[in-house]
């Protein structure tokens, strides 16, 4: 039989609404079996552009603050640093579920748009920011406006065949993580660039006065780029009501069984927050991204601080060294080993075994610290490396969790959801790290965790209560096949 024979009555199993863009999607999963390497970029840019405005800062904000002149003492910088962090991750805990619902009647496509384009917008303005307050303000407000990581997910599900929807949503993953580690080692690159490199921008230009404009005016770019690209991305969404309806059941509920339509109106009206699999999963991101970030956070700082509070005095450039090189090994692991491991494992599987490694790894921080020269930055590179692979497989397993337990008519408000709260809890996390990283540095001579022992072994008390969360059952009684198939 003929590969067009074979396709055939797949097609004709299917009723298709023909202005619908949505249904075009669904004939186009039918006809072609393969991953669009087209949408696989799209949903990698788009993502990265929307989180390298995250964490680019990291590396410069301590120098940032210090220039405000709004620190008392050297140790009260990463308090005031935390606030700036946190400040991004308060504006999308506010929005996040408006977008989600925004995505789910309007469509995927001009959420994406907007929250790329914010980037624009105000990531150019925290740039050029010449006071605390100003920094404040536009990273608020670019948290409030960028919501197009939610409806991604989402998207990422629904333009790929059900067995390429781990590759769409590790796609998301290693987008995040990359831009989590690429935005650092921008920052550290490219900020104060009138000392760095006097011969291209010299001494009271413009970017000598606004010494941390140029990573944010290079991400703001690129970003610019990617709403053009954007604009010709399909749309998944249907414009009609009820998604597309096969054949069979319409052949079932014209002879006088309902019983299809009614398991599908039971399903669909269901409430997300009495959906346990997406509730209990969400609960874990949440537990992990407050972990995730405020590592970054954590990092960044005790690197750049001085052998006397317990860092490891690297400059910017060198911050960004080790990110870099930690970017590029976790764009290798997630396109290359990762889809083979969630097959064998499952993805809670494969977050929970990585998830053990990472509390003896993180403890081993501070000991690091006792290296030098070209031991130190091998030993921080692949600690880094091991540490960013860990959260990359954790989340990735956690979306692939959330996006599989809701139906498409719901998927963007639960993605919101989810973004809702890990937001609220990325918000926590700068803070927080920042105060604890100058508590722990304002007591170098305790008896007991001494100095930044004490931070990261924080780091790993929120990590061990994410584990804990995932070795509880994740799927209720209704949804044994699904738990099968997670597990």
């Amino acid at each position: 039989m003929s590969v067009d024979n074979m396709r055939e009555p797949l097609l004709k199993n299917h009723h298709y609404y023909k202005d619908c863009p949505g249904c075009k999607v669904e004939q186009a999963k039918e006809l072609n079996h393969g991953v669009s390497v087209t949408n696989l970029f799209i949903i990698w840019m788009v993502v990265l552009s929307s989180t390298l405005p995250a964490s680019s800062l990291f590396p410069f904000l301590y120098f940032m603050i210090k220039d405000f002149k709004i620190a008392k003492s050297e140790a009260d910088i990463s308090y005031y640093a935390g606030y700036v962090g946190s400040s991004f991750m308060l504006g999308r805990t506010l929005t996040s579920v408006l977008w989600g619902m925004v995505s789910d009647r309007c469509g995927r496509k001009p959420v994406m748009v907007i929250g790329v384009f914010s980037v624009v917008i105000f990531n150019t303005l925290f740039g050029i920011s010449s006071s605390f307050w100003m920094a404040v303000i536009t990273r608020f407000l670019l948290g409030c406006l960028n919501g197009a990581i939610g409806p991604t997910k989402a998207y990422a599900t629904e333009i790929f065949r059900e067995e390429h929807q781990a590759l769409g949503l590790s796609t998301v993953s290693v987008a995040w993580g990359t831009g989590l580690i690429i935005g650092p080692a921008l920052g550290g690159y490219l900020a104060q660039p009138a000392e760095k490199y006097p011969h291209i921008f010299p001494k009271g230009s413009f970017w000598d006065k606004y010494p941390y404009s140029l990573p944010s005016f290079i991400i703001s770019a690129v970003s610019l780029v990617v709403v053009i690209v954007c604009l010709w991305m399909p749309e998944t969404i249907h414009n009609h009501k009820g998604g597309n309806v096969s054949t069979d059941d319409a052949e079932a509920l014209e002879n006088g069984s309902n019983k299809v339509e009614k398991e599908k109106t039971v399903q669909k009206s269901e409430s997300l927050f009495m959906n346990w699999p997406l509730m209990s999963s969400i609960i874990a991101y949440c537990v992990f991204s407050l972990h995730d970030i405020a590592y970054q956070e954590v990092f960044s700082l005790w690197c750049v601080s001085p052998p006397s509070l317990g860092g490891l005095n690297f400059t910017t450039d060198d911050v960004g060294n080790v990110l870099a090189i930690s970017g590029l090994a976790l764009v290798i692991y997630q396109l290359t080993v990762y889809q083979y491991m969630e097959k064998a494992c499952g993805p809670v599987g494969i977050a929970r075994i990585t998830g053990i490694f990472s509390i003896p790894l993180l403890q081993s921080y501070p000991f690091l610290a006792m290296l030098s020269g070209i031991s130190l930055y091998i030993f921080i590179s692949i600690a880094s490396i091991l540490q960013n692979i860990i959260c990359v497989t954790i989340t990735t397993g956690l979306f692939l969790v959330q996006n599989r337990v809701v139906e498409q008519e719901q998927r963007g408000a639960a993605n919101g959801i989810s973004m809702t709260a890990m937001s609220l809890f990325k918000a926590i996390g700068p803070a927080a790290g920042g105060t604890i990283l100058t508590w722990s540095q304002k007591r170098r001579d305790a008896a007991f965790l001494p100095g930044t022992h004490m931070v990261f072994f924080f780091l790993n008390v929120v990590e061990g209560i994410g584990i804990l969360m995932m070795f509880k059952p994740f799927l209720g009684e209704k949804k044994k096949t699904l738990s099968d198939q997670l597990h």
